[in-house]
């Protein structure tokens, strides 16, 4: 049986707040491009209504895929100063 690839999707649900109002309502995961990353969410009010709004946090476990791809392409770094 294939194995399920979840690369370029998200998933939220709800969040237990507990007693803390602060917690965002939703949390879940984001994967881009095999980059695994914590999704937060709160519902607020706007002027055309109820929407989300929330952070993105690359989670610990691949903290060393993020730089992945930073370097550019003929950046010698040996002339740096330092």
């Amino acid at each position: 049986m294939a194995e399920y690839d979840n690369t370029n999707t998200f998933a939220l649900f709800k969040n237990d707040k507990g007693d803390n109002h602060k917690r965002p309502d939703y949390t879940g995961n984001l994967n881009v491009d095999g980059i695994e990353f914590r999704v937060s969410g709160w519902v607020r009010e706007g002027a055309k209504g109820k929407f989300i709004s929330g952070t993105v946090q690359l989670k610990d476990n691949n903290s060393a895929g993020a730089t992945r791809g930073a370097a550019v392409e003929g950046d010698d770094e040996s002339d740096l100063p330092f």
